[in-house]
């Protein structure tokens, strides 16, 4: 980008042009370890082909804000946040066992060719899985490697790099508390706090103090990184779990029944259930967590939470914590361009139809 206007377009083609040449780079230095290493090398780069650009957006925007100017180092550096979300991603489609992801198999599910040829087809299945865990340990110690090859000074990545291990100790935690409560008593604070580290964090928050921490941000503006980046995250997950059930698959790329079958924590669920009645937990009851739930009580569900007005209340979730994020974000001592694209990309974040 030459100009400070936000170009979120421009903007993803040339992160694009760093993730797919890095990663493609480096699958190929891994394919050429052994020839059947290929398969795997192939959901290296599967993991980067899609993507808003968001964690690398905030990232950027983090450094701008702190009056720094664009660079190609920067870029890097910020691209390194969609390898750590790659890494996540990869991790959770395999934690929940979800079949799809922007339409294409998961890596789990793609990987299953690469071990077809065994007896069992249970052992193929685990062996998949095996693979599949490994290639999103590959894309988190790659994130780490684009990162400390950015480009940007020693002392600056220096400065990151605490922040660095707080963001892996935060979204592991997140990712650990969600299969705790996965299967327990609905309850909304808890499920909010499992939103918070697994997803809030990573996806904007620490994006955006890892690019101002780079650039020299002072504490004051740290402090406003958070107010706005942990509301807006929170509104993004929040946004989420209302298109894993209600969104259209063919835009969010996903099955949109992994929810309910796998009876996670989400608030949209905890909510349901907080506002219903004996009758309708009975119902819940008999659906959740079931592994068979076809269509129709899919469809069951997603009346009884119509019913309640559930999705209504997850709504005014997201409503709240954008007006709370933008209200922090216009107290922000920074540069006016960079006031209007985080403006711009906390709409992107929660209003989305994928």
């Amino acid at each position: 980008m030459t100009s400070d206007r936000w170009a979120p377009a421009a903007f993803k083609t040339r992160v694009d042009g760093v993730l797919h040449r890095f990663v493609a780079e480096e699958a190929d230095r891994f394919a050429e370890i052994d020839p059947l290493l290929g398969p795997v090398a192939e959901q290296l780069e599967a993991a980067v082909v899609d993507g808003k650009r968001l964690r690398a957006s905030f990232c950027y925007w983090g450094w701008r804000a702190v009056g720094q100017p664009d660079s190609d180092a920067l870029l890097r550096a910020a691209a390194s946040m969609e390898l750590v979300h790659a890494a996540a991603v990869s991790h959770d489609d395999l934690i929940d066992d979800s079949p799809l992801r922007h339409g294409r198999p998961t890596a789990h599910v793609a990987l299953r060719d690469a071990v077809r040829g065994r007896p069992d087809p249970a052992d193929a299945a685990d062996a998949a899985r095996s693979l599949a865990m490994l290639v999103g340990d590959l894309l988190m110690a790659l994130a780490g490697q684009l990162f400390a090859t950015s480009g940007l000074p020693a002392a600056y990545l220096a400065r990151a790099r605490p922040l660095w291990s707080l963001m892996a100790r935060e979204l592991v935690a997140g990712e650990c508390l969600e299969i705790l409560r996965t299967g327990a008593g609905p309850d909304t604070a808890a499920s909010l706090k499992v939103i918070r580290y697994k997803t809030a964090k990573y996806t904007v928050e620490q994006p955006l103090l890892i690019g101002g921490v780079l650039a020299g941000a002072g504490a004051r503006l740290r402090e406003g990184y958070s107010a706005y980046g942990l509301p807006l995250g929170e509104a993004f997950q929040l946004r989420d779990d209302l298109l894993g059930l209600f969104g259209d698959p063919l835009s969010t790329g996903k099955a949109n029944a992994d929810d309910v079958r796998g009876h996670r924590p989400t608030a949209l669920l905890a909510e349901t259930w907080r506002l219903a009645g004996d009758d309708e937990r009975e119902l819940l009851r008999a659906l959740l967590g079931r592994r068979d739930l076809d269509e129709e009580g899919l469809d069951a569900v997603r009346a009884v939470m119509r019913a309640l007005k559930a999705p209504d209340r997850i709504e005014d979730m997201i409503g709240s914590r954008v007006e709370e994020a933008l209200d922090a974000l216009h107290h922000l001592d920074a540069p006016a361009p960079a006031v209007a694209a985080l403006t711009a990309l906390a709409h992107s974040a929660s209003v989305r139809l994928s």
